[in-house]
């Protein structure tokens, strides 16, 4: 007899199955477009029936890509929440260190994400997209020790958060170059940058950038870009 094609039916608590679904749709929903992506495509992908896939997401793909984008959404938020002590960017780097290994290790989940948002384009996916750079950007201004920010610095933040999806995707596209120390880095570099550039014309923006250098310390990533500005320009 041919033996079949057909991977073996494995029996799965709810939750192991769920979540075996959820993997086989980011690859999926990663690495193709999301209108290209079938529930059929996620029933091989995973080795299970159609049926077997409803059975878990009634409301098919477009629950299946919202369950899933969801579950990359809220590791991405919490990988910003390091603990508040020592210089600000250096918890600004460990937090990058997070999110890029995240980008790293999840590139699917990660381009699933950013990527199928604006495809779908239900008001639940943006929504969730929207947490993720909200909840960032929380955390960032936690950080600088400001509760609620002003227009300026709030956009200052925003647009940095913006340059980090950006810059992740094509971080992915490039294929993983530079090194991730690099990247990190230069990142680092872009937020003080924008802070200080920032501080030039808006108040809050000063007060948050001389209450975050008065935490730094020599080897620290700000301490040390400003030491290497006033090295190149004298």
């Amino acid at each position: 007899m041919t033996s079949s094609a057909v991977p073996a039916y494995r029996r799965m608590s709810v939750e192991q199955r769920r979540e075996q679904l959820l993997a086989a749709a980011l690859d999926l929903f990663g690495h193709r477009r999301p209108e290209d992506v079938s529930v059929e495509d996620v029933a091989a992908a995973a080795g299970v029936s159609r049926p077997l896939v409803y059975r878990y997401f009634p409301g098919g793909k477009q629950q299946l890509y919202e369950s899933a984008v969801l579950g990359a959404a809220e590791e991405l938020v919490g990988l910003f929440g390091v603990p508040a002590e020592g210089p600000p960017t250096q918890r600004l780097a460990d937090a990058l260190d997070g999110y890029l290994g995240y980008v790293d290790e999840h590139d699917a989940a990660y381009g699933a994400l950013l990527r199928g948002g604006g495809v779908v384009g239900t008001s639940r996916t943006e929504a969730i997209i929207e947490g993720v750079r909200s909840g960032a950007a929380a955390q960032v201004l936690h950080h600088l020790g400001v509760a609620e920010p002003g227009p300026r610095l709030t956009m200052m933040v925003r647009s940095w958060i913006a340059s980090v999806e950006t810059v992740s995707l094509l971080w992915l596209d490039n294929g993983k170059q530079p090194p991730l120390p690099e990247l990190r880095a230069w990142l680092v570099n872009h937020f003080t940058a924008l802070l200080l550039a920032t501080a030039l014309t808006d108040p809050e923006a000063a007060e948050a950038a001389a209450r975050a250098l008065s935490q730094e310390t020599p080897a620290s990533p700000g301490r040390l870009l400003l030491t290497n500005i006033t090295t190149l320009f004298p």
